[in-house]
């Protein structure tokens, strides 16, 4: 039975998966399964790759489409490993970062979450910069990205992730959901995790309402941590930042718009 079981969801990605297969098989941790879960692709060119997929330890889940939070799930659901490490289809990880995440998980039970710092690859390059954790700043916004590792026992108590986080937001709500577990989250400092940045992903952000609504849902679930008159104050914060982001993005000259 492997120790860690990667789960990549592929939904008409096909073009980019061998690159993130092959950087988890690189990996210097090989105790570990992938499985790759098609939610319902469509793309003749991904239909194809899913139909030849042949990689070591490597297996192929097929669903009809129902969106990250399912496919996830669907891939949890069959996985054997005691730890869970998602990584979506056109994301990479570095040859340390499954190793040293699992080993942090080993020699601290109450640790729920660990990840490691990011960095840009694709259409754009340089490391993300991210503010380091704290409960107080992930009421406000996200600040793990959804490759981290994380136990499989935690997922079950928590009913996995959300398929009502329709719009996204799905693994910040997910990491809510463990921190409320009492689990303590572990920031590795090495660069190992990959994400990619593609032109589309630069020209299209999230409908700030949609954002709004996912974020609202989110306070409503979790209660504890977010209090009564937070709900309240978020359409203020959002015509906060989207001001903001649109003075940014008009200084810059960069590509884009922010959305209404």
């Amino acid at each position: 039975m492997p120790a860690v079981s990667v789960i990549i969801p592929c939904y008409n990605q096909g073009a980019y998966l061998a690159e993130s297969i092959a950087s988890v098989l690189a990996s210097d941790f090989e105790d570990l399964e992938i499985i790759v879960v098609d939610d319902g692709s469509t793309e003749p060119e991904t239909c194809l790759i899913l139909e030849t997929l042949n990689y070591p330890r490597t297996s192929l889940v097929r669903r009809q489409n129902g969106g990250l939070s399912t496919a996830r799930n669907t891939g949890i659901a069959a996985a054997q490993g005691q730890y869970i490490l998602p990584l979506d289809a056109d994301d990479r990880i570095g040859p340390h970062y499954i190793s040293q995440a699992a080993a942090a998980l080993e020699a601290d039970l109450e640790l729920g979450i660990v990840y490691c710092r990011g960095e840009k690859f694709g259409d754009a390059e340089g490391l993300i910069q991210a503010a380091s954790f704290s409960l107080s700043r992930m009421r406000f916004s996200n600040l793990i990205f959804c490759s981290a590792l994380f136990r499989k026992a935690d997922w079950e108590k928590v009913g996995g992730y959300k398929p009502e986080m329709r719009y996204g937001c799905e693994d910040w709500e997910f990491w809510i959901s463990l921190l409320e577990l009492g689990r303590k989250v572990l920031r590795l400092p090495e660069v190992g995790f990959g994400y990619r940045i593609r032109h589309e992903s630069m020209n299209a952000l999230m409908d700030s309402q949609k954002r709004l609504a996912m974020h609202r849902l989110i306070a409503a679930l979790h209660p504890a941590l977010f209090p009564w008159w937070f709900s309240y104050l978020l359409p203020l914060y959002y015509q906060i930042i989207h001001s903001a982001l649109y003075r940014l993005l008009k200084r810059s000259g960069l590509p884009g718009k922010v959305l209404s």
